[in-house]
């Protein structure tokens, strides 16, 4: 897979909508602060701003800014506002091929799922799973993310307080993102083939036996076959009990890696939190789950 330069200082970087609205200005502001703040020149989409319903604007619109910064040649690299809805409407018409021509650092989480898992299938291009623009940058996700985007280093390491749910090594390229956009999109051209790589996972507002239902239909489906390795991220405010009984996150993840016949960890810093790595999804990752510590270091592409 194709690598995208580092951003480094005076970077020119978008800051596009791909998906859900921004809730005001504030937000723009707040994403042009992180972008100076980490020495790029900021250049918000001319749609960043819009809202139709639950979108950002139209799917026209929402297009136009993400196609525009893909192609323009003044345009170093995309950050994406924020998650939400609406990538998954957007995928048959971006223009892959021009980001395979010019590869530009990607960036975002949750909903960015869906445009990461097209760009690695479409373009054979490197993605950022990273924090959204808008969101603010704790000093643990900036020096991830710096690591990432601006110097090409590991930006991932040793997570300490991880979950060892199945011991064992692998090693592959890093491929998914949130879960429930890589159910959607399982059966479509755009999902990208876990086959000899190490699966990322993370959720909001999902309850277990939703992430269960999701993670069989991947299962059944054989999007998972010849997967090598889970790394579970935060699956925040995700309730382990309905009414008809509890069941316990760990066990369903266990349960998968069981039957995939494959080292497992969970609570990594990955998902809807406020610590979070940027995981350069394609990149070639090695899950190290030993004495209740996992260690996810990029090697070659």
């Amino acid at each position: 897979m194709l690598i995208p330069p580092p951003l480094t200082a005076g970077a020119r970087v978008a800051i596009v909508s791909p998906a859900g609205p921004l809730r005001g200005e504030h937000e723009l502001a707040r994403a042009i602060d992180n972008v100076r703040a980490l020495g790029w020149e900021a250049a918000p989409g001319n749609h960043v701003l819009a809202r139709r319903g639950y979108f950002a604007g139209s799917d026209e619109q929402r297009l136009r800014d993400l196609d525009g910064a893909i192609g323009s040649d003044r345009i170093d690299g995309i950050w994406c506002a924020r998650g939400g809805y609406g990538v998954l409407r957007l995928l048959e018409h971006i223009d892959y091929p021009a980001l395979r021509r010019r590869p530009k650092a990607i960036i975002g989480y949750s909903d960015i799922t869906a445009l990461h898992s097209a760009v690695a299938v479409q373009a054979g291009v490197v993605s950022f799973h990273g924090p959204t623009a808008r969101a603010p940058l704790s000093a643990f996700s900036r020096d991830s993310l710096e690591r990432a985007i601006g110097r090409g280093e590991d930006p991932c390491g040793a997570a300490p307080g991880a979950r060892v749910l199945r011991a064992g090594r692998a090693r592959g390229p890093l491929h998914g993102g949130n879960l429930a956009l890589l159910a959607a999109l399982c059966g479509t051209p755009f999902a990208v083939a876990m086959e000899d790589s190490i699966l990322v996972l993370e959720d909001v507002g999902e309850a277990v036996y939703r992430i269960d239902r999701m993670l069989q239909q991947l299962r059944l489906s054989g999007a998972l076959r010849g997967c090598r390795g889970i790394v579970a991220g935060h699956f925040t405010d995700c309730p382990e009990r309905a009414d008809d009984g509890e069941r316990r996150l760990d066990d369903v993840l266990t349960e998968l890696a069981e039957a995939l016949d494959v080292p497992c960890v969970a609570g990594v810093p990955i998902g809807h939190i406020d610590e979070q790595w940027t995981v350069p999804l394609g990149r070639v990752g090695e899950l190290i789950a030993e004495e209740h510590e996992v260690v996810v270091s990029i090697g070659a592409s």
